[in-house]
């Protein structure tokens, strides 16, 4: 099923949600002039008397004094309002300029100098969260055709192996007990990608899309080595491994095949934003392609999916309130695009292909929780009703099976999965059966949809919890069996038993009551207040932040933390209301609702002030920033990943990639009402004189979603402005972009830096970095 969005699908594990998109992109390098509307002017002066060289900066760092970011001041003016910006200098699109990347560059040694008393702390808790992991491992075999194809890790490396084996002759077709044959009498593995090859001589790699052709016998694949999400694609002879033409350049990770001899992709415009979808014959250049669609509109952007029964392409054009949809025809491609849903301001649609049919997934103001369509395919216009919508059920997706459909739901804020079976395929389809659900046990999970072969009457899925590491289940829609396929190993004696997963309810200001999903380890918190606590949010773009588990979390865990995540307004775990309420001129509920979440954690006593830590990355970051400036006296310390904290400027600058985009989930300020409201909360432009908690903000250079100059002028700000003596630390990966580190073990040394601060910041730190 085609979804397409800012954000990932709703039913994605928190991992992604961490990650979750927040689409800025690098844009041309700033003028002195951010004149985009009338009575909008910007004035810039000389260096004030409070600046410092970089000479300086360099001798305070080294003497453990933060580096002291120079002022440039510029007034900014709207509707007769004036902001002071003494810090716009520090954005460089060139990422380039000496002075800026030099003042990053002290940042990072002042962060690695206050952190260098905890380094012995650090290193114990990286030990014990790599020693979780089983390095060497692979993934559930998933069928294609004549091979099982699965990913392989190994011990030390860093990425992973793109891996096959052909089905033994005569196997019959799948079943939920199969198990891939291996050993001596097996068919040899091919190793057909190896992305620790593949990362030689980058600082920063990642595979983000891995395609083979129908016939088995290419793929394609998009890297990106610098983490500004730019792609170039390679296409790929299987069994020689020798590349069969140049690499597309420019690319986006939205990439299809169209048959065994084309590939449809889409590119960007000059501000990151995905504007046009080419379809590419296999051994031609570049220049030859034809571009398929093209949409001018800027606040829409391009995305594109195979159905399930890789008959046809869906190509999408999105806003952030409207989706309008076209397919291509494997087999006649020569026809083009064909409008599939027409645009229609405010009605959303995601589509998928079955037989004579197309599932339609439509929202709209009155339906707004979603419904289901069917259409057949000479008549898209006449629609039948599947599924009905539904106030307290927010439809979330749909998978299609040759004989079945599969339907993900949200009630009550948790993920509900049901079966239907299907008429055959030639069949009229006029309703459908009495659903089965498939059940789950913990109070909070996740569950997220793993591709499955549209021919088999297997579903495979993903499931997690707070407690319980990652499962792969094949469900037989048949019979109603389920078949544990594989637990993510924990090493150390892990033992889901000692681990109490609760979810429990806040109230909001307003009386909306909050979900909380919790985990703590029941023989190390007393729940008097006297415990330790992280407490997590994102609460943007309809995103929902769903309870999973993380291995290195336990290194939090048995040091007696009770970890949170708060499931407010602004995300989509409650149904689109839930989002609605918490964007645009409702954005305030998401902070509002978060810091309700805090108060009621310690009203219980689950925590204290002096105990609580707070986290959110990206528009999470966002969440971060407000809430410190509006209840700093709430939280014992915070940590901002990635932030989008400078709300005002970069939503009035167009030339920031896809800010324009953007107007419909945070506003337009070019308009007087959401200019001031969005002001109101903005964390750049609300930091005052006052005492703020320990605080980690961290950044990446080449970061497409939110510039790296955001944060770095919110610690600049900060720095000059809070009262207290607690610190401040500012960490930018020189390297990477949005989601940080690469590699594998890359990624688990940010979170022991990240722990050892929670645990520096609340005073935890105990002789030689031993377990508390």
């Amino acid at each position: 099923m085609l979804h397409l969005s800012s954000q990932p699908p709703a039913l994605c594990f928190s991992l992604f949600l961490t990650l979750a998109a927040f689409p800025f992109s690098p844009g041309p390098k700033p003028s002195y002039s951010l004149s985009t509307a009338p009575n909008h002017t910007v004035s810039l002066s000389k260096t004030s008397n409070h600046s410092i060289d970089s000479k300086k900066a360099s001798v305070a760092a080294s003497a453990m004094e933060p580096p002291v970011a120079k002022k440039i001041r510029r007034e900014m003016e709207m509707f007769g309002d004036v902001r002071i910006d003494n810090y716009y200098w520090l954005r460089d699109d060139s990422r380039s300029n000496p002075e800026v990347l030099s003042y990053l560059n002290q940042e990072n040694s002042y962060t690695e100098s206050v952190m260098s008393e905890i380094k012995p702390l650090q290193d114990k808790i990286y030990t014990e969260v790599r020693g979780r992991i089983k390095e060497d491992d692979i993934t559930v075999p998933s069928r294609k055709g004549p091979y099982f194809y699965y990913d392989r890790t190994l011990e030390g490396k860093e990425y992973v192996q793109h891996c096959r084996r052909h089905i033994p002759e005569g196997e019959g077709p799948g079943s939920v007990h199969e198990v891939m044959p291996t050993g001596p009498d097996a068919p040899e593995e091919e190793i057909i990608l190896d992305e620790n090859v593949r990362s030689q001589g980058h600082e920063y790699y990642r595979l983000e899309a891995f395609k083979i052709s129908s016939n088995n016998k290419l793929m394609a694949y998009a890297e990106d080595t610098k983490g500004d999400e730019i792609y170039t694609v390679s296409i790929a002879d299987i069994e020689t491994q020798s590349p069969i033409e140049k690499p597309l350049t420019g690319v986006t990770e939205a990439i299809e095949w169209a048959g065994d001899e084309a590939l449809v992709y889409v590119t960007m415009d000059e501000i990151h934003r995905p504007d046009k979808v080419w379809l590419h014959k296999i051994g031609s250049n570049q220049s030859e392609d034809c571009c398929l669609y093209h949409e001018k509109d800027d606040l829409f952007s391009l995305d594109l999916q195979a159905s399930e029964s890789k008959r046809y392409l869906f190509v999408a054009s999105e806003s952030k309130t409207t989706c309008f949809v076209f397919y291509l025809d494997i087999s006649n491609q020569e026809q083009g695009l064909v409008v599939l849903t027409p645009r229609v301001e405010g009605v959303d649609t995601d589509v998928s292909h079955r037989g004579g049919h197309f599932f339609i997934k439509r929202r709209s103001d009155e339906v707004f929780n979603s419904e289901l369509l069917v259409c057949t395919l000479d008549n898209l216009t006449a629609t039948t009703v599947l599924l009905p919508h539904r106030e307290s059920v927010k439809l979330d997706d749909m998978q299609l099976f040759s004989d079945h459909l599969v339907v993900y739901e949200r009630e009550n804020g948790l993920c509900k999965v049901t079966v239907y079976g299907l008429p055959p395929e030639g069949q009229k389809i006029v309703g459908l059966q009495t659903g089965r659900a498939i059940n789950f046990i913990d109070p909070a999970y996740s569950v997220g949809q793993i591709k499955s072969q549209f021919s088999s009457h297997i579903l495979r899925f993903g499931y997690s919890s707070l407690r319980t590491p990652y499962s792969v289940y094949d469900h037989d829609m048949n019979t109603n069996t389920t078949v544990l396929k594989k637990v993510n190993s924990v090493l150390g004696g892990f033992d889901a038993k000692h681990y109490v997963t609760e979810r429990k309810w806040a109230v909001a200001e307003d009386g909306t009551q909050v979900p909380i999903s919790i985990v703590y380890r029941k023989n190390l918190v007393k729940l008097d207040g006297s415990d330790p606590m992280v407490l997590y949010g994102y609460g943007s773009y309809e995103a929902c932040v769903d309870p999973s588990f993380s291995a290195s979390r336990l290194s939090l865990l048995d040091r007696g933390f009770v970890y949170a995540k708060a499931h407010i307004r602004g995300g989509g775990e409650m149904g689109r209301k839930w989002y609605e309420n918490g964007k645009l001129l409702k954005k305030k509920n998401t902070f509002t609702d978060f810091i309700a979440c805090a108060e009621y954690l310690i009203k219980i006593r689950y925590c204290s002030k002096e105990k609580l830590c707070i986290d959110g990355r990206s528009a999470g970051g966002l969440l971060i920033g407000s809430v410190l400036n509006m209840r700093p006296d709430l939280f014992k310390a915070a940590m901002a990943g990635v932030p989008f904290v400078d709300v005002v400027t970069t939503m009035l600058d167009p030339t920031i990639p896809l800010t324009t985009s953007e107007w419909e989930e945070w506003g337009d300020p070019r308009k007087e009402e959401f200019y001031f409201y969005m002001k109101s909360y903005s964390p750049v432009d609300n930091i005052k004189p006052q005492a703020y908690p320990n605080i980690l903000v961290t950044a990446g250079l080449n970061d497409p979603r939110v510039l790296y100059s955001e944060p770095a002028k919110f610690v600049a700000k900060l720095r000059d402005l809070k009262t207290d003596k607690n610190f401040l630390l500012f960490k930018c990966e020189m390297g990477a972009g949005h989601f940080s580190k690469s590699g594998r073990f890359e990624r688990l040394e940010e979170d022991a830096f990240q722990y050892a601060f929670i645990l520096k910041a609340l005073e935890m730190v105990p002789p030689n970095g031993s377990l508390i």
